[in-house]
């Protein structure tokens, strides 16, 4: 199942200007977007494997970018998912 605002958030994370408000007020950041509490959760705990059912993969990869997480942390966390 896809995540409409889930996607649509990561999408606009490859903007750098997003990226940084979202790195420094990611509560205002996501004011925009209609998240469910059970997203919310998973974007607290950058629960990667969560966002990999929802999202597409190229849209997971904007996220980690935006937040700073490097590709072997990410596989990892997939990988202990």
């Amino acid at each position: 199942m896809r995540d409409y605002w889930l996607s649509k958030l990561f999408y606009d994370l490859q903007d750098p200007a997003v990226a940084a408000e979202y790195r420094q007020s990611r509560d205002q950041v996501l004011a925009r977007y209609r998240i469910d509490d059970a997203a919310k959760k998973a974007l607290e705990e950058n629960d990667v494997a969560f966002f990999a059912q929802r999202v597409n993969p190229y849209l997971l990869r904007f996220y980690c970018f935006g937040i700073g997480m490097k590709d072997e942390e990410l596989m990892r966390r997939l990988r202990d998912g």
